[in-house]
């Protein structure tokens, strides 16, 4: 047998027919009666259409909108982020000359120590190569001598 000669015959599946739920119809609840007093009851309204109809209605007094606040030319948060901006500078700037501060002092306190130094340095020297500043001391000259035979010739 040939495979032309063969009906095609597809696969039968089972087929699954849904129906619908149907919902229980909703239970119209009354609505609630609001004793209105007799001043406040709204007037009703007619209008004759152009066709000739007539639709009557309360009128229904038009809701004032709400007055539109100005808004300021520049939002807040643009004005915060201004003023931290002018804060930080400052706060940099400041820093900044902290610093300089800090190494303007660094460098007097060295040079005090320096000039300390020398004033020290320079007394110390003057005691030592001044001779007149020595009282009460034995004081040698010492000229050419002639040492003979162990025996000393001043």
């Amino acid at each position: 047998m040939s495979p032309e000669s063969t009906p095609h015959v597809p696969a039968q599946r089972a087929v699954q027919v849904h129906q619908p739920t149907p919902y229980p119809p909703a239970v119209a609840v009354p609505a609630p009666v609001v004793p209105v007093q007799p001043g406040t009851v709204p007037t009703v309204a007619s209008i004759v259409l152009p066709d000739g109809r007539v639709v009557t209605g309360y009128a229904i007094n038009p809701t004032q909108p709400e007055p539109i606040t100005a808004k300021p030319a520049v939002s807040r948060t643009a004005v915060n982020i201004a003023l931290w901006g002018v804060g930080f500078l400052a706060v940099c700037s400041g820093l900044l000359l902290l610093t300089s501060f800090i190494a303007a002092l660094t460098a007097f306190i060295v040079q005090l120590i320096i000039l300390a130094a020398v004033i020290f340095g320079g007394c110390i020297a003057l005691q030592l190569f001044t001779g007149s500043g020595h009282k009460g001391a034995t004081t040698i000259n010492i000229r050419k001598a002639v040492i003979k035979r162990n025996h000393f010739h001043g």
